[in-house]
């Protein structure tokens, strides 16, 4: 059985993760402020900016990493050093969470697998740095799965805007921005597919079709029965731009596959 290790499994997408592979796979996990995990045999505390991740990689020797870090920029890129040297070594394998965000200069049209990351983004241009180091392995060592916005009931995406509008405050909507969306609870089973059929490269893990920003949010409050919500529109270009990670070349089966009529029925709940 492959033993896997989540780096930031307490967090949301970490979470879900951790749920839907720990039945099938050997899955440990890291935390950080979340204390509940402290009695949890599986989960390591873990803090970049003091502990070692050899040290952690030497005690579970994982064939899998899944990398859900958040947090400094530059301590992320120190540990992701260590972990490409590890897998380097080892030949095991690194799944790296990545985003629509290594696009974000690409404004007219939506982004595929191979095309070239650009970004004008400080989020964006850290993705690209780790992107480019997997990207010099051999394929099998490693699998970037790019993501778009995540939604769902539960996530903090759905909590700020509940909450924003809840204390009667508007919440900022795009109309100008055209992108694709998922749900945490398909990207988790689309992971676990992914790395039982071995899978390697580039995969774009956004819905099916695209939405525009004020749209998505719009029909998520009526469906979660928000009564009168206050919005700000914020326009940054004259013109539609694109924030979307669509698929090409890497085409995921049918029943994994999503639109943005079920992500808006998943997070309006």
């Amino acid at each position: 059985m492959n033993k896997i290790l989540i780096l930031g499994a307490s967090g949301f997408i970490g979470q879900t993760l951790y749920k839907e592979l720990c039945s099938y796979f050997d899955v440990y996990g890291t935390y950080f402020s979340h204390k509940s995990f402290r009695d949890n045999q599986h989960f390591s505390h873990f803090n970049m900016e003091y502990d070692g991740i050899d040290e952690l990689l030497s005690l579970r020797k994982p064939d899998i990493i899944i990398s859900c870090l958040r947090g400094n920029f530059d301590l992320q890129l120190e540990v992701h050093h260590h972990l490409i040297n590890y897998i380097k070594n080892t030949r095991k394998r690194l799944v790296f969470l990545s985003s629509s965000n290594v696009f974000d200069a690409f404004t007219n049209y939506p982004s595929y697998e191979y095309d070239k990351t650009l970004s004008e983004s400080k989020y964006g241009r850290f993705k690209i740095k780790i992107e480019n180091q997997l990207l010099r392995l051999p394929e099998y060592n490693y699998l970037i799965l790019r993501l778009p916005m995540v939604f769902g009931k539960h996530s903090p995406r759905i909590k700020e805007l509940k909450e924003t509008l809840r204390k009667g405050e508007a919440y900022e909507v795009f109309p100008d921005l055209v992108m694709n969306v998922t749900t945490v609870d398909r990207l988790a089973q689309q992971a676990h597919y992914l790395l039982n059929r071995k899978k390697k490269g580039i995969y774009h893990l956004g819905s099916e079709d695209l939405i525009h920003h004020d749209e998505f949010i719009i029909e998520v409050c009526k469906l979660a029965h928000l009564k009168s919500p206050l919005f700000k529109n914020v326009y940054t270009s004259n013109f539609d731009r694109y924030l979307a990670v669509l698929p090409k070349e890497q085409l995921l089966p049918k029943h994994l596959r999503i639109s943005c009529d079920e992500v808006i029925k998943d997070s309006g709940v």
